[in-house]
């Protein structure tokens, strides 16, 4: 773990910083996390709720991530980002998963450290090993986020859970948020022959009231594009998601053996960039 990262993490008992130890981060007060083996910490104080993404989920995500299908996004969420002012202070990626999308940000700013937070210890075994100076978190992004105040340049919310005021408490005055949220078009050919679980009407505004007391909104762009999938992958961006509660594995390899051997899907998301108010 970066020394860099480990000074802007707390305990999540008594908000004390931490000093490495032996495999091990110690708070102030003697509060004791284990680096696991994989490269991550565990900073959650009770078990991990239910729905915290699987080892099968991230491992669909993974895949169908490393093969480029969201490229577009990754591209998105990179141009939004390089429109700002580099703020000094780490880059956190609240709900990061994998660690996919920070890496590529970090690649963009080569003397930051970021930092993943994810609920699933099966994703922060995968984000550890995103990139080198990505350090993986397992906390739960609806409770108070393990970080210092003012510990973050920039904040990355990726099809991730908006905790308003704990995204604006560990942004420095001057840093940013960048939010990727789908809209109604994004996987809209796959919604009915599959049954997937389609974006709410609503998504907007609720996004807005996560985060318009918090947040001045900058500027907001649509990524819009189309994929050609095959039957794996479409049989991977559902097990990666949500969707994966609501099929089993026969049920869903029925469904796509009816489909196309290859299905044009379109991608779509709203890339929206904030500054904290003050």
């Amino acid at each position: 773990m970066s020394n860099p990262a480990l000074g802007a993490l707390r305990c999540p008992h008594c908000r004390s910083a931490f000093e490495p130890g032996a495999g091990a981060l110690v708070c102030a007060h003697g509060h004791v996390f284990d680096i696991a083996r994989q490269g991550y910490v565990n900073l959650l104080t009770r078990p991990a709720p239910r729905g915290a993404d699987t080892a099968d989920m991230v491992r669909a995500r993974d895949e169908f991530l490393g093969r480029g299908h969201y490229a577009a996004v990754v591209d998105g969420l990179v141009e939004a980002v390089d429109a700002l002012v580099p703020a000094p202070g780490l880059v956190l990626d609240v709900g990061g998963g994998t660690g996919h999308y920070s890496a590529a940000v970090l690649d963009r700013r080569p003397d930051a450290p970021g930092v993943v937070l994810d609920i699933s210890k099966f994703a922060a075994r995968r984000a550890a090993k995103a990139h080198p100076r990505l350090t993986a978190v397992v906390a739960d992004a609806w409770q108070e986020f393990p970080v210092a105040d003012a510990a973050a340049g920039l904040v990355l919310n990726v099809f991730a859970p908006r905790n308003g005021g704990e995204l604006r408490r560990v942004l420095r005055p001057e840093g940013a948020l960048v939010v990727v949220t789908p809209d109604g078009e994004h996987l809209r050919e796959l919604i009915g022959p599959l049954g997937l679980l389609s974006v709410d009407e609503r998504k907007d505004s609720r996004v807005a009231e996560q985060l318009d007391p918090h947040f001045t909104p900058l500027r907001r762009t649509r990524v819009r594009t189309e994929v050609r999938l095959d039957r794996d992958a479409v049989r991977q961006v559902v097990a990666m998601g949500p969707n994966a509660w609501h099929h089993d594995s026969r049920g869903l390899d029925n469904l796509v053996s009816g489909l196309p051997d290859v299905v044009v899907v379109t991608v779509s998301v709203s890339v929206a960039t904030y500054r904290p108010r003050p």
